[in-house]
C-alpha cells in the first residue's frame, strides 16, 4: 500500500502557508493596455522578514518613486502601511498619522490633485472611507482632512476624477458581487450614492485591484479575481458608461501570476513607466500548524465579535 499520496496532502495542508511579495516590470498603462498583458517576466523584490507585503500603491515625489503597501506579521495579527523608496524593504517607515492606530490598515490607495498628495487607506475596522494628506517632506507622515463614508465595513477603496466628477468605488467586506459607487463635485463635499447602488456585477468586478486609470480617454478598473481563491488574478475591466444614474462595463483581459509567485496576484498600480504588483507563492514551516491554529481562534473571536455587533 503506497502511503506517500495520502500523506502528502496532509503534509501540505499542515506545513504550507501562503507569503506575499512585491514586484515590478517597466510598462505603461497605454501599453498594459493594447498588449493585453505584463511585458516580460516579474522583478521581484528581496523578501522581507514579514509575512506579508502586498497592496503597493508607487509614487513619485520630488524626483524618487516611493512605495506604500501593507505589511503583515502574522504575531501582530493585523496589517501596518508602510512606505519604502529604491524599491528596498530596507529603506521601510512605518506610516504614522493614520486614526484609529490600532486596527488593521491596508490598501493606501494614492492619487494627487493639483500637486497635493493624498491618501484613502483602508480602514474597515473603524467602518469609514477617510481622507489623508501626504506630507511630501516627511512622506511617512499622514494628516487627515476628513471622513468621506462612514457605517459600513469598507474595502479596496478607489477614487478617481473622470468627466468633471470624483468617483469612488467600492466594497463592502462579506458582500462579494456588489460594487459600490459614489461622487461628489470636489474632495471636500459630500459624496452622494450612485442611483443603483448596490451594483451587481460579476464577482470577479465587485473589488477593486488598484489605482483606477485612464488610457485614450477610456476609464479602466483593476478588479480582483478569486476565482481560484483570494487574490488569485486581477480582471482588467473598462467603464463603458457612468453617470449618476447608469453604469456599464466590460472586462477586457486577466492577468495571470507568476513563478514564483504563483498562486496570486491582487495589485496592479503605475507611476512614469513603472508597474508595480503583488505576488503570493507557498512557504512549508515548521510553525505552520501553530499559526494555522491561531488563525481558527482569531477567525472565531472575529466572527462572535461581528454577531454582537
Amino acid at each position: 500500500m503506497n502511503l506517500i499520496n495520502p500523506i502528502l496532502p496532509l503534509f501540505h495542508k499542515l506545513f504550507t502557508l501562503e507569503k506575499w511579495n512585491i514586484g515590478y516590470v517597466y510598462q505603461t498603462p497605454e501599453n498594459l493596455i493594447h498588449s493585453k498583458k505584463l511585458d516580460g517576466e516579474i522583478n521581484w523584490l528581496r523578501e522581507c522578514s514579514a509575512d506579508e507585503a502586498a497592496d503597493p500603491f508607487v509614487i513619485n515625489i520630488n524626483g524618487n518613486k516611493l512605495v506604500y503597501y501593507e505589511e503583515h506579521s502574522f504575531w501582530k495579527g493585523r496589517g501596518e502601511l508602510m512606505m519604502m523608496d529604491k524599491l528596498s524593504f530596507k529603506s521601510k517607515k512605518k506610516v504614522c498619522g493614520i486614526t484609529p492606530n490600532s486596527i488593521h490598515l491596508s490598501y493606501p490607495y494614492l492619487f494627487t490633485v493639483k500637486d497635493k498628495l493624498y491618501c484613502i487607506p483602508e480602514t474597515s475596522a473603524a467602518k469609514q472611507i477617510a481622507l489623508y494628506q501626504v506630507d511630501k517632506d516627511s512622506p511617512q507622515k499622514f494628516k487627515k482632512i476628513r471622513i468621506l463614508l462612514q457605517g459600513d465595513k469598507y474595502v479596496d477603496s478607489s477614487i478617481i476624477f473622470y468627466q468633471d466628477k470624483y468617483w469612488l468605488f467600492t466594497s463592502v467586506s462579506g458582500k462579494p458581487g456588489e460594487l459600490h459607487i459614489f461622487y461628489s463635485d470636489t474632495l471636500l463635499t459630500t459624496f452622494k450614492a450612485h442611483a443603483l447602488n448596490p451594483i451587481v456585477v460579476d464577482t470577479h468586478t465587485s473589488r477593486s485591484a488598484g489605482r483606477l486609470f485612464i488610457v485614450d480617454e477610456k476609464l479602466y478598473m483593476p478588479s480582483q479575481n478569486p476565482e481560484k481563491g483570494y487574490g488569485g488574478s486581477i480582471m482588467i475591466n473598462e467603464i463603458t458608461h457612468i453617470t449618476e444614474t447608469e453604469f456599464q462595463y466590460r472586462t477586457d483581459f486577466e492577468l495571470l501570476p507568476q513563478l514564483p509567485y504563483d498562486r496570486g496576484l491582487h495589485t496592479i498600480n503605475f507611476a512614469e513607466g513603472l508597474l508595480i504588483v503583488d505576488g503570493k507563492r507557498s512557504v512549508r514551516s515548521v510553525l505552520n500548524p501553530l499559526k494555522k491554529i491561531v488563525l481558527k481562534i482569531r477567525k472565531r473571536k472575529k466572527a462572535a465579535k461581528n454577531v454582537r455587533g
